[in-house]
Formats: structure tokens, sequence, C-alpha cells
């Protein structure tokens, strides 16, 4: 039997609601349903929206920026979010390494960094492991006053001062970030103790190169995300390079996300 998508009751419900959630910014019922026929990601956003739905896992096929302006639009941000944020855990031979932005923030300020750094240590927790946080730079320990490194230096203390548990330090090279003797040898006072797990870089391109060669060179491409902090439910945006493997393991991360809840 072929159903006229106009006749069934899931597609009206959807389509309605997304009209009432864009009324005001001029959709009108006719761009509704044609946005609703589109794109799957808003399907799924308003049945979590909702309710019908605990978590989303979306994109693959499409643009990741044109899939998180639907979440933001339908699902929104998280209470304790300021910025939308990306992070990869990328599974090397000797460690587990997470890189946050890589994929949403061009150039955030210094509060923005720090809101994220927080929201990326807690999802490091979750995972059993103890975050410590390096913010990326190419100064190192003030080596070079740039407004790029003043601004890492700066979400360093708003850091410390929100959460003085988190082992963090920064602004330093990345090598300071993973060698105990090149920081140390650097800064003896260093507040990082161990080699960090969690690098935070300055802007979208650093995060986003810096994953994509450790995901290539040191993982043979086994990498675990995009894992979308900030989000107001369990939702996560996959990207065109994304593998079956990928898909299923952050499928099961949404899950234990729901879960938690």
């Amino acid at each position: 039997e072929i159903v006229d998508p106009e006749d069934d009751y899931r597609f009206n419900e959807t389509w309605q609601g997304y009209f009432k959630l864009k009324s005001r910014e001029g959709v009108t019922p006719d761009i509704a349903k044609a946005q609703v026929r589109k794109h799957n990601t808003i399907i799924g956003a308003m049945l979590m929206r909702r309710g019908d739905i605990d978590a989303l896992i979306c994109g693959v096929s499409t643009r990741f920026y044109t899939q998180l302006e639907h979440i933001e639009d339908i699902i929104g941000l998280s209470e304790e979010a300021q910025v939308f944020a990306a992070m990869n855990a990328v599974i090397l031979p000797t460690q587990t390494l997470f890189v946050c932005d890589t994929h949403v923030n061009e150039d955030p300020t210094a509060e923005q960094i720090a809101n994220m750094t927080l929201m990326a240590a807690a999802q490091v927790r979750r995972f059993g492991i103890t975050p410590r946080v390096a913010l990326l730079s190419h100064a190192n320990f003030g080596s070079r006053m740039t407004a790029s490194s003043r601004k890492m230096a700066k979400a360093r203390e708003l850091i410390v001062a929100l959460d003085p548990e988190l082992e963090i330090d920064g602004e330093m090279h990345a090598d300071s970030a993973l060698s105990n003797s090149i920081r140390f040898k650097s800064n003896p006072d260093s507040t990082l103790k161990a080699p960090a797990n969690l690098l935070i870089t300055p802007n979208l391109d650093a995060g986003n190169i810096t994953y994509n060669i450790l995901k290539m060179t040191g993982s043979n491409g086994v990498a675990l995300g995009p894992i979308l902090l900030g989000a107001a439910r369990p939702v996560h945006i996959m990207t065109t390079s994304s593998t079956v493997r990928r898909i299923v393991n952050m499928s099961a991360l949404a899950v234990l996300e729901t879960a938690n809840r």
C-alpha cells in the first residue's frame, strides 16, 4: 500500500511542530512541509523535542554545520553551555587522546574555551578516565605574547577558578603537553603533572588539523566522534568520513548518555 505523506499523522505532527517553532522566522506551512520532507535531521530532532526518542545520531551524508544549525534551532543548548563544541577521541597504540574543538567554533573567546573545556573534561570522566588538560598554543608558558596565546592563558585562569580540582595547564606547545621532560624543562612548576590526554586548541583550524593528522598517522583511522558538547539532549553529528564502526560506537555512547540522565 502506498501511503501519501500528506495523510500520515506522523508527518503532519512533525511539520506542524516545526512550523510552530519557526513560524516567527519566516517559515510558512508549505516551507515547513518541504523542510521536513528534505531533512531527516529535522525529523529526528522534532521527534526528540516531542519526547518520542531519547537520542539522535545524524549527519554522515551532509555538511556538519548544516546539521548543527537544525540541532541548535530545535534542541538548543544545555543550561551549562555557552556554545556547542565537538570533541574527538583518537585511539593510539600507547594512549587515547581527546581533541577539542574539532568542528564548531572558528575563533572562540577565552570564556568560550573555558566553557567547552569544562564540558569536554566532564565527558572524558564519563569514559572512566581522569582528564589531564593542555591548552595548546604556538607559545609556551608566555614565550610569546600574542592575542591567541593570551587568550589561552586567560582561559586557564577562568577554568582554574571554576574547577580548582581539574589538572590543567597552558598555554603550551603540543610537545610540552605530551612530554613530562619537555614540559618541566620549560616550566618546572607546571600544574600538569603527567602527559595530557585532553588537548584544547585555540581555534577551529588547529583542532581539526590536529585531529585529522593524529587519526591518519597514529591510529590507522580509528577514532571516536565527533562527540557534540553542549546540546540539551544526547545528540551527535557524524561526518562524511565516518565508518560503520564509528557510527556503532557513537550510537552506544548516545545510549549510555541517555541511561545516565
